[in-house]
C-alpha cells in the first residue's frame, strides 16, 4: 500500500497522473489529507466515487500511531509516537497567548552525539519517512480538533501557527525526507504556513544548509554553543568536520534567500563550560558580520548529563553583554519540563542498533 502522506504536492500529482488521474484530484485528496486531517477516503466527499474506491485498494493515509499523551502543568503537550521496530518519537505543542508552536522530529534518535543532549546519548537507529515527519504535524492538528473540511471557512487563527523541526535527531541529516514535508507545510493545499513561520534547526551541516537555502529556504537556526572551535568541537562534535569559520560563510550564503533577514543561533547555557564574560565577548567576534538573533537556553539535566544550568545572574551578565553591543538575545523560557518535554530532554524510545559505545560525562575541569 501507498502511504500519500510521503508525497508533497508534486509527488502527488505525478503518482495520480500515472493512476490517469487529471492534477485537481491531487489537490482534492491533498486537502481532504491535510486540512481536514482525513483518512478515510469514503469521506472524500467531492472526489469521483470510483476514485475512492481505486485509492482504497492501492493506497493508504497513515501517520505515526501515537502511544502516549501527556500535558505539563504549563499546558505543554507531548505526544510519543510509534515508529515501528520498538522504536518511537516525540512530538511537543507548545501554547502560548499569541501563538501554538509544535516541535517535530527528524530522525529516530541522533547520530550527532553532542554533549548536552539526551536525545544523543539514546544513539541513533534511522531516519523518518516524510510520511512520519509530516504525520506529527498531521496528527497535532487532529489531536487538537485544527481540522475543517475543505470548503469550510478559513478559521482567522491557526492552532498551530509555527512548526519548528528542532525534537529528535538533525533535520539536514534527513534532507531528502525533510524537503517535501516542508514543502507540504508551506503549499497552500496543505497546511498553508509561511516560510517565517518554519523553522529548521541544525548542528551545521554546511553542505545541506546550501541544499536548504535552494529547495526551501525556510526561517533557520543554528546549535552554536561554543564562540570558539576547541570547545564546540567537544560540544556539537560535527564541528570537527565544519568548523565555525565554514559555518558562519554557509550562514552569511543563506541569508541571501532566507525568509527573515538574520540567523537563530540557540546557546545551551552550560556552568562554568561556555556562560562567562569571556565567551559572550567572543561570540560578539564570531558573528560580527553576520546578522543574529541569540536564543539562550537554559540547560534542561538529564542523568549522567555531567552539566549544571548556568546560574540565573551568570545567565542575565551573558545576555546584557549581547544587547548592550546590539545583539538581539532572548532566554528561552523552559516548558514542558515536569514531562520531559523541554529543550535538549526529547529521548523517545530508542532502540540503538548503531551499536555506538557511549563515554561517560568528563569531569567538569575538562570542559573549561
Amino acid at each position: 500500500m501507498v502511504n500519500l502522506l510521503d508525497f508533497d504536492v508534486d509527488g502527488l500529482t505525478a503518482w495520480f497522473a500515472r493512476l490517469g488521474e487529471k492534477p485537481f484530484r491531487a489537490r482534492q485528496v491533498l486537502r481532504w489529507m491535510h486540512r481536514a486531517g482525513r483518512d478515510d477516503f469514503g469521506q472524500m466527499t467531492d472526489v469521483a466515487k470510483s476514485l475512492r474506491a481505486k485509492l482504497a485498494e492501492i493506497a493508504e493515509i497513515r501517520g505515526p500511531r501515537p502511544i502516549g499523551d501527556s500535558v505539563a502543568a504549563d499546558g505543554t503537550r507531548k505526544w510519543l509516537l510509534d515508529v515501528g521496530t520498538d522504536n518511537a518519537v516525540e512530538a511537543v505543542f507548545i501554547p502560548e497567548v499569541s501563538r501554538g508552536t509544535l516541535c517535530i522530529s527528524t530522525q529516530v534518535g541522533c547520530a550527532l552525539d553532542c554533549a548536552f543532549c539526551s536525545t544523543g546519548k539514546q544513539g541513533f537507529n534511522r531516519n523518518l519517512t516524510t510520511a512520519e515527519i509530516i504525520g506529527q504535524l498531521w496528527h497535532a492538528n487532529r489531536a487538537l480538533g485544527a481540522v475543517k473540511a475543505p470548503g469550510m471557512p478559513d478559521e482567522s487563527e491557526r492552532v498551530i501557527s509555527n512548526v519548528v523541526l528542532m525534537g529528535m535527531g538533525e533535520p539536514l541529516a534527513n534532507f531528502d525526507a525533510l524537503v517535501p514535508a516542508l514543502r507540504l507545510m508551506l503549499d497552500d493545499h496543505g497546511y498553508g504556513l509561511s516560510r517565517r513561520r518554519v523553522t529548521v534547526s541544525t548542528s551545521g551541516i554546511v553542505p545541506a544548509m546550501d541544499r536548504l537555502r535552494e529547495a526551501a529556504p525556510v526561517a533557520l537556526a543554528v546549535s552554536l554553543h561554543a564562540p570558539g572551535d576547541a570547545l564546540r568541537d567537544r560540544l556539537v562534535p560535527i564541528n570537527r568536520k565544519y568548523p565555525l569559520k565554514d559555518l558562519m560563510a554557509a550562514c552569511r550564503r543563506y541569508l541571501e534567500n532566507s525568509p527573515r533577514d538574520f540567523i537563530t543561533f540557540e546557546y545551551v547555557m552550560l556552568e562554568g563550560v561556555n556562560d562567562s564574560d569571556a565567551h559572550a565577548r567572543a561570540l560578539l567576534n564570531l558573528v560580527r558580520d553576520v546578522p543574529s538573533k541569540f536564543n539562550l537556553i537554559p540547560f534542561n539535566p538529564f542523568p549522567d548529563s555531567g552539566f549544571r544550568r548556568s546560574r540565573p545572574e551568570r545567565l542575565r551578565r551573558f545576555q546584557e553583554i549581547l544587547l548592550e553591543a546590539g545583539i538581539v538575545a532572548t532566554v528561552r523560557k523552559t516548558r514542558g519540563d515536569d514531562i520531559d518535554a523541554a529543550c535538549g530532554q526529547l529521548a523517545g524510545q530508542v532502540k540503538d542498533k548503531s551499536r555506538r559505545v557511549m563515554a561517560m560525562a568528563q569531569p567538569m575541569e575538562a570542559w573549561q
